[in-house]
């Protein structure tokens, strides 16, 4: 079964400084192109998460500013898959994941995780567009120039899009970027099915009915998701799966419990995958890509048919990335 997965954090750990752990293989990620190739992967969303200050000494780096940070991914990821072309490409498009398939090869795809670097600037997407990205996510875990994040302080959460943010979220529809509302705040979220003119995603959150995160998406957050043409990609970290954030078991059970959640609340055409793997800790029953077909398994053997299964693993998803991106 042939899957498109919205979000993984790997470019945060590969290629490392020796070189002997890479994207083609590695010993240290859930994600490399063998395995995935394994898995039967379409296409895979590359996050470049932006790492904050403190990140870049707890993991023994040289700090460097987020737009030197952002070209290293870049170039990283696109010197390994021209190393592997015989079985990945980079993808801009709906038409080049097609026929990247059809020739046999997997799709890879470049994201921001935060968009501070943006830095109140619609010049700044436009060359990240023109650098390869075609996704962002607009905030992460603080405020910056789009709005404000998911938090338990509710009178953050309530807070909208800043102006420019609404400037950012017409200009990305535009230039054919997709937006991404996962950390973004509940204020932000509204703002932008109100102001979007194509459709958006949570590129990886799940049911907060299920489990109350704030990362996750409310019943009514799911419907305008789903009004909007747009998906949510399931989330594989244990604090987005149990009803008890704090406990540390992510499993295939708790998985397929969210995703009927959410297709019974959004409909068949909101469901899609977002693994969040490398951005995650815990007990994983799915811990790596080439465990993902278990998933595939365990929906079907919970009554949902081929068709049903397909829309989760890759057409809701490139339904969404032929309506947005250019």
């Amino acid at each position: 079964m042939k899957y498109i997965d919205l979000h993984c954090d790997t470019l945060m750990l590969v290629p490392d400084a020796s070189g002997t752990q890479t994207l083609s293989s590695n010993t240290i990620a859930s994600i490399d192109f063998t395995r995935m190739k394994k898995a039967g992967t379409m296409a895979q969303f590359f996050a470049i998460f932006l790492l904050q200050k403190e990140m870049f000494a707890e993991s023994n780096r040289e700090y460097v500013e987020d737009d030197i940070y952002i070209d290293n991914c870049i170039r990283a990821l696109e010197s390994e898959v021209n190393g592997n072309n015989d079985i990945i490409s980079m993808a801009y498009n709906h038409d080049d994941i097609i026929r990247n398939h059809s020739e046999g090869k997997m799709s890879a795809i470049l994201t921001i995780e935060d968009g501070r670097s943006v830095d109140d600037r619609l010049d700044k997407l436009k060359q990240y567009y023109n650098k390869g990205i075609r996704l962002i996510s607009l905030t992460w875990n603080f405020e910056n120039c789009f709005g404000y994040p998911n938090s338990d302080d509710s009178s953050i959460m309530s807070k909208g899009l800043k102006e420019f943010g609404k400037e950012a979220v017409e200009y990305m529809n535009e230039i054919g970027m997709i937006i991404d509302v996962s950390h973004l705040s509940d204020g932000g979220f509204y703002d932008v099915a109100k102001i979007s003119k194509k459709p958006f995603i949570a590129s990886h959150s799940n049911a907060r009915s299920l489990s109350p995160h704030k990362r996750n998406l409310t019943d009514d957050m799911i419907r305008a998701l789903a009004n909007k043409g747009g998906v949510t990609g399931l989330n594989f970290a244990p604090s987005f799966l149990n009803e008890d954030i704090k406990l540390k078991d992510s499993t295939i059970a708790l998985m397929v419990k969210h995703l009927n959640h959410i297709k019974n609340i959004g409909g068949e055409e909101v469901i899609a995958l977002g693994t969040d793997f490398d951005g995650t800790s815990g007990n994983l029953e799915i811990n790596n890509v080439e465990n993902i077909p278990y998933l595939f398994e365990a929906l079907k053997k919970n009554g949902w048919n081929d068709d049903l299964i397909e829309k989760f693993t890759h057409k809701n998803a490139l339904r969404v990335i032929k309506d947005t991106m250019k």
